[in-house]
């Protein structure tokens, strides 16, 4: 391919090379136009031509992303000279061979506010390496070197960097050079750029930073900085109890406040996190009770801080080492994301935030998520996992109908093998030891090299190992099969009823309705429901029912004129075509499932304690 020119000021002048090895170059060339400059020097490039290519996806979110399309422009050099560049297929390209260092010199569009990708404007920058900075094949186990250059802009001179990487010749949170030991570590430590507020304490004698990026008034560092301790210290002696030493010498909660945000990313020193500025504490706080917002937020960085173990270094074998050109697929993901889910809010308890009303509270609104949603019945968790990159992280309307979640089932499935597990040997084992012999024989020594992936058979075989007894019962029915997870049988020993208090006397479509405007736009059609047996389907607006207009928020009391049974005509209108259907309206099939506490029950504490 012909080389892609940049702005003409740039291509004239000859790019400054570095001393030696892989080094990169970053800088906020554009913030209005949200560009980056990134300047690649590679001093022994490939003889028949160096390779370079880009991830297609990032660790952590399985999907193919395809970052490379926000590469807007590239060219290469060496001794001064041009180097062509050939495209060889959406992410890779060669450069012609050449005699001496190859530098390469390319602008990134980074307009995407998410955990994933890359962000730049006036108020901020933020990346993932997989998004910003191209592999060197065959060079990917060298040392690699990052500068990270401060803006010129006037708005850019009180911005400070907060990352992981190692300092080289930066001062902590200080613009300038970074390193990494190889391309692998290098796009595991995310960066951000701009005027945040900061934090710091120490967990077990680590160091761990509060970063909030994004205007929070009266924000609450001291309150954030004290839960979370609570938080990072209860999951550290979780791993370590012996020990309590953490597998990472700093730690950063990197976070972007926003109106309406939520969602996380871990890494092996950081996590990269998104939420809604009014879910963060404010010293204006009249109350010390831990808002739903809140309770929200540490439940995030819970999760988020549990994968430094789970996932960051205890991996599915087929993630040692990632394949970033293409899907990894593992049926394991249940084990990683869905136990993560399952600890992340029993940390919250044993950390003392939360009390155990308050943690069946959050299991019970789990159990009505997973219970709403008929795919469970069609998809099992561990084929979940294997089509996350095809279903779960592309879901469409027909979603509920067709796909479960290995987040949440997997998260019930994780509290059913506890409480089996305990119930089996009589409280001397539970699933804590399972994650902690996890960790000691596939995680605690991962990026030292002496650890590796662990395969689905050796999970089963450590369950059978643990219990003292073969799972392959449970696992056949609930992780390879579809069953619902008994959890009335098995949480009823340990002092906690659970029931389910729905009402079918309540008339429904059994739809999930959208909103467009002041329409009632149908988002989700629930497979079985009134709405589906009438011909209904996702996408069409409410017009009517039984003559009177139906708008976005008075379909539910319209519908309460009626009983359970009746025949109503609804009209609605698909595309721009108006429809007449006859509905026979049902009894609401949501569940109300609930987790209470049995009086003068001693055996709860028992299941929320750690075992001995």
């Amino acid at each position: 391919m012909k080389k892609t020119p940049l702005k003409k000021s740039a291509a004239k002048a000859p790019i400054k090379a570095p001393a030696a090895g892989i080094v990169y170059s970053i800088t906020a060339l554009d913030l209005a136009g949200h560009l980056f400059r990134v300047t690649l020097n590679i001093e022994a490039p490939a003889a028949i031509g160096q390779v370079l290519s880009l991830p297609a996806w990032i660790p952590g979110s399985y999907m193919i992303r395809e970052f490379s399309r926000n590469i807007v422009a590239i060219r290469a050099e060496s001794n001064g000279k041009p180097v062509v560049l050939t495209k060889l297929d959406k992410h890779s390209w060669q450069a012609a061979p050449c005699q001496g260092a190859l530098m390469v010199e390319y602008d990134v569009y980074a307009w995407d506010l998410s955990v994933r990708a890359a962000h730049l404007d006036q108020t901020h920058g933020f990346f993932n390496g997989t998004s910003v900075f191209l592999c060197v094949q065959g060079q990917e186990d060298a040392p690699h070197e990052v500068q990270i250059v401060q803006p010129k802009d006037a708005a850019c001179k009180t911005w400070r960097v907060a990352t992981t990487l190692p300092e080289l010749k930066a001062k902590r949170y200080g613009f300038g050079s970074y390193q990494a030991a190889s391309y692998d570590e290098l796009i595991d430590h995310p960066v951000e750029m701009g005027d945040f507020a900061l934090a710091t304490f120490k967990a077990h004698g680590v160091p761990h930073d509060i970063v909030i990026t994004g205007q929070v008034p009266n924000l609450d560092l001291e309150r954030l900085c004290r839960d979370l301790k609570a938080i990072c210290e209860t999951q550290i002696a979780f791993f370590e109890p012996k020990t309590k030493k953490a597998p990472m010498d700093r730690y950063v909660f990197m976070t972007m406040a926003v109106g309406d945000g939520y969602g996380g990313l871990e890494h092996r020193a950081s996590t990269a996190l998104i939420c809604a500025r009014a879910d963060l504490p404010t010293t204006a706080a009249t109350s010390t009770a831990i808002s739903d917002g809140y309770l929200k937020f540490l439940g995030l960085c819970s999760h988020e801080y549990f994968h430094t173990w789970n996932v960051k270094r205890i991996k599915p074998a087929v993630f040692a080492p990632y394949d970033l050109q293409k899907e990894n697929y593992s049926p394991l993901l249940w084990l990683f994301e869905g136990f993560t889910s399952y600890y992340d809010d029993l940390m919250l308890v044993r950390a003392g935030l939360i009390d155990e009303e308050a943690y069946f509270k959050l299991i019970a609104k789990t159990a009505n998520s997973v219970l709403r949603g008929s795919g469970r019945l069609s998809q099992s968790v561990a084929d979940s996992s294997f089509d996350a990159w095809g279903k779960y992280y592309r879901q469409d309307e027909n979603a509920p109908n067709a796909i479960v979640s290995y987040y949440t089932k997997g998260s019930l499935i994780a509290l059913a093998f506890d409480l089996t597990l305990r119930s089996k040997t009589n409280g001397e084992k539970s699933l804590d030891d399972v994650m902690q012999v996890l960790w000691q024989r596939y995680g605690r020594d991962f990026y030292r090299g002496a650890a590796r992936g662990v395969t689905p058979a050796e999970v089963e075989a450590l369950f059978d190992e643990i219990s003292g007894t073969r799972m392959k019962p449970f696992f056949e029915r609930y992780i390879r099969g579809t069953d619902d997870v008994p959890l009335a049988r098995l949480l009823a020993p340990f002092g906690v009823k659970y029931a389910d208090l729905r009402k079918d006397q309540k008339p429904s479509l059994d739809v999930t309705l959208g909103r467009d405007g002041n329409d009632a736009k149908l988002s989700q059609v629930h497979h079985g429901g009134a709405a589906h047996k009438a011909g209904l389907s996702a996408g069409d607006v409410l017009v009517a029912v039984d003559g009177l207009r139906v708008t976005a928020v008075n379909l539910e009391t319209l519908l309460g004129r009626y009983g359970v049974g009746d025949q109503v005509n609804v009209h609605a209108f698909r595309r721009d075509e108006l429809h007449t259907f006859n509905v026979q309206l049902q009894g609401d099939r949501v569940p109300n499932i609930t987790m209470s506490i049995v009086p003068i029950s001693k055996r709860v504490n028992a299941l929320l304690r750690p075992t001995a």
